[in-house]
């Protein structure tokens, strides 16, 4: 920007440019360009004064018109600066407004070129609009004309196949005139159905014309009786000429393929398959192969197959072996299978259908001539003996076989069967033995239960001991019954291992868990019975002793009028029936703890057994419940008549010792004053001695609600016996003294049997002794203290040998009075 100095009078000349505002634009650097040319003058006048001296302070004030000390002016360019920056201050004004009408310019022409670019797009628009239309004409044209086309190739191609169709069958035509000559001559055909290399061709022609000629047979039958009598006469004799032809050239391949297969030629074979595949779609041609395999038509084949599986013993060779024999001769059957499949399907164009047709003979033919040999059926008339394997023999049979063939069909499934049912095939094989399957289980498992019962019984009759004298040998195997006789856990054990058996043979032959459990029921309900009954005559026969030993104990009680030498040996008789109650007691005790333990495998095994199968049937377990519940009902039933004749026996033995050692002078001392003797009786020694040497078995055997329920009867009726038994003596104070030592000792023994209502019967009897002890005018404070004893207790006063003496009736009168 150019610029001169003038005087502080003029002003500056000064031209402001557009130019010096574009760009990188600096007010600094503008406001330089503006002041620089002034500001140089005063820097030096400024440097002048500085080296005269005259140096102003910073801090004094300098005036606005830039005059200072002396007049001399500090700042004397500021008019020059007023007039630059006023003269700049009209530049820019002049170009501001210079800018504003550039802009306004600018505006409208932008708007006229706006306007004008709208109009173009406008334009633009319809022009496209108009050409989109266009392409949518142009498609939809094309369009049609592509439909024409493909209309005129369907019709192009139509007409071809039409010329095709017409061009074979007047070919066809020519060949059924062929055929349509004279019935049975064949040899003036074409050398089409002679030649060798063109069978095929000859095959497909012939299967057309045989379909054409049975079609149009078909279609004259309903035209009129003449045109059909004319058209069917005709069309008989090509039609027989078709069918003899299809014959001869059937069987012509079928000798061919015949002989490729000798020389195992599956090329010539696949052709020769292909070829046939169009006669009845080649079923002949499969069931011609299958029926030529050597396994069906070789009676050696059968012959070993049996020898395989039974051996030289037969059915007596075992399940064992006989299983091992099918596991061996089903697994040839399947490599035989799979080796046939390999050829089946390199040769024929649907294998899948030839191997159905192949593993249905296997198993209808092969399959089956081992099962006939295997599954003889037993009468359940006349059942074959258990030396020949019984009824179990054939079950065990059954099983086997039907685990292996299901293992077989599993094999031949896997190599392919096409849409052969092969589980429904199977399982049809062996409907004729699992109708009745469950009737046969039921019967096996009666006989062996018979059988082993029989075992038993001679066992028990074989180690019975040679016994002479007086008593008979029934009587004493009664009182010395032998281990063979008694209840046996083994032997139930058994009977659940022969159900176990025939539970597993259930799962395997029951595919229906309807079926299923139903056959589980009555398998079960076989063992109930069994176990029931065993353990119900066997406690029967420990009730049996029991009963022998009573009638011994009875037939030897005697009066009291009889010589010493019979009471002697009354006496003698009387131990030994002791002995033989107490043999009994023991047996039957033991009896009824291999009752419980018998029970308990019996619901163990239906717990871990039964009840799964069970469950998944509505009711089924319930009833089987209910049934299982009667069974052991009626143990139960038969061991508490047996612990009823226990207890019976207990306590005769107890009244028998009671009787012969309870002396009248252990309660009556004549030497009643003196030093009292506290020792129990002999009498209660001999019967507490006894009760704990038998009651030990009852304490091991019993248990549970069994074991207090007998425990508590048994104390019922030892206390019971005793009151009867105090009732036939008389009782001074030392005997009160002495009959309470043997209350002390008898109730020191019952508390072993934990029942807390004979523990205080006991109890009270101790304090009904006190009647025997205390003063005659005591007795009114001990029926103050103890009421609840006053009924026996006015009974036992009764037996004071001072009741009369001492007047205590009128005294008991006089107390009841009061009461």
């Amino acid at each position: 920007m150019p610029s001169s100095k003038a005087s502080a009078d003029t002003a500056l000349p000064l031209t402001l440019e557009l130019e010096d505002f574009k760009g990188d634009f600096s007010f600094d650097a503008l406001f330089g360009g503006l002041v620089n040319e002034l500001l140089p003058d005063f820097k030096e006048e400024e440097s002048d004064s500085a080296e005269g001296g005259d140096s102003v302070p910073n801090g004094n004030l300098r005036s606005v018109s830039g005059t200072g000390t002396g007049g001399v002016p500090l700042f004397p360019a500021v008019d020059e600066l007023l007039s630059l920056f006023k003269q700049s201050c009209k530049e820019l004004v002049d170009l501001r407004s210079q800018i504003d009408t550039r802009l306004q310019n600018v505006k409208k022409e932008v708007n006229a070129h706006d306007t004008k670019h709208q109009r173009t797009l406008g334009e633009l628009e319809k022009g496209v609009d108009g050409l989109f239309d266009s392409f949518a004409r142009l498609d939809s044209r094309i369009s049609s004309v592509g439909q024409t086309a493909a209309k005129i190739g369907d019709h192009l191609q139509s007409a071809e196949s039409q010329r095709e169709m017409a061009s074979q069958t007047i070919d066809l035509i020519k060949y059924l005139m062929e055929f349509n000559s004279t019935p049975g001559d064949l040899m003036e055909l074409s050398p089409l159905f002679s030649d060798d290399s063109r069978v095929a061709e000859a095959a497909s022609i012939a299967q057309k014309l045989r379909s054409f000629a049975e079609e149009d047979a078909g279609r004259q039958g309903v035209t009129s009786a003449v045109g059909a009598a004319n058209a069917s006469r005709g069309l008989e004799v090509a039609v027989a000429n078709l069918q003899e032809y299809c014959n001869e050239l059937e069987n012509r391949l079928l000798a061919r393929f015949d002989a490729a297969s000798q020389r195992r030629e599956l090329s010539t074979m696949s052709e020769c398959a292909k070829i046939l595949s169009q006669f009845n779609r080649g079923t002949s041609a499969m069931q011609h192969y299958v029926a030529s395999r050597p396994m069906f038509i070789d009676v050696e084949v059968m012959n070993e197959d049996i020898q395989v599986v039974l051996g030289d013993q037969g059915l007596q060779s075992g399940t064992t072996n006989i299983a091992r024999g099918l596991s061996t001769l089903y697994k040839d059957i399947a490599e035989t299978v799979r080796k046939e499949a390999a050829t089946i399907t390199a040769v024929f164009p649907s294998p899948s259908d030839v191997m159905s047709i192949l593993v249905q003979r296997v198993l209808e033919q092969r399959v089956t001539a081992i099962l006939d040999k295997l599954l003889v059926k037993p009468s359940l008339v006349n059942m074959p003996s258990i030396e020949d394997g019984g009824l179990l023999l054939y079950l065990r049979i059954l099983a086997v076989t039907y685990d292996k063939t299901e293992e077989l069909a599993k094999g031949l499934q896997s190599v392919g069967c096409g849409d052969l049912d092969v589980e429904g095939l199977t399982e049809s094989l062996f409907t004729v033995h699992k109708d009745e399957y469950a009737e046969y289980e039921q019967a096996s498992l009666k006989q062996l239960y018979q059988i082993k019962i029989e075992e038993l019984r001679a066992e028990a009759l074989q180690q019975q001991p040679e016994i002479t004298g007086t008593i008979s040998r029934a009587k004493a195997a009664a009182l010395t019954t032998s281990p063979q006789q008694q209840i046996s856990v083994t032997v139930v054990t058994e009977f659940v291992r022969w159900n176990e058996e025939a539970i597993s043979r259930c799962t395997l032959l029951s595919s229906q868990p309807s079926t299923l459990a139903a056959n589980v029921r009555s398998v079960f309900t076989c063992l109930l019975d069994q176990v029931s009954r065993y353990l119900t005559e066997g406690l029967e026969r420990a009730r049996e002793s029991l009963n022998e030993a009573a009638a011994m104990r009875d037939r030897f009680v005697i009066g009291t009028s009889v010589s010493r030498r019979v009471a002697a040996a009354a006496a003698t008789q009387a131990e030994a029936a002791a002995a033989a109650g107490e043999n009994s007691f023991k047996a039957f005790m033991i009896a009824v703890q291999r009752c419980a333990n018998s029970i308990a495998i019996l619901q163990q095994y239906f717990s871990n057994t039964i009840s799964r199968l069970l469950l998944p049937v509505e009711g089924a377990h319930a009833a089987s419940c209910e049934q299982m519940g009667t069974a052991i009902s009626n143990v139960e039933g038969a061991a508490h008549k047996g612990l009823l004749q226990c207890i019976d026996t207990v306590m005769a033995e107890v009244e028998r010792l009671l009787s012969t050692e309870q002396k009248t002078t252990d309660y009556r001392s004549p030497d009643d004053g003196v030093i009292p003797d506290h020792r129990p009786t002999n009498a209660c020694t001999r019967v507490v001695a006894y009760l704990s040497r038998v009651l030990e078995v009852a304490f091991t055997a019993l248990e549970g609600l069994n074991k207090q329920s007998f425990l508590t009867e048994l104390g019922n009726r030892l206390h019971k016996g005793l009151l009867n038994n105090w009732q036939k003596f008389t009782f001074n104070p030392s005997g009160g003294l002495r009959l309470k030592r043997d209350i002390t000792e008898y109730g020191e023994f019952v508390r072993s049997f934990n029942a807390p209502s004979i523990d205080e019967k006991f109890e009270l009897l101790g304090i009904l002794a006190n009647v025997f002890i205390v003063a005659p005018e005591s007795l009114a404070s001990l029926f103050e203290g103890t009421p609840s004893i006053r009924k026996d207790a006015l009974r036992f006063i009764q037996l004071r040998d001072d009741y009369k003496s001492a007047k205590i009736a009128s005294m008991l009168n006089s107390i009841m009075t009061e009461s």
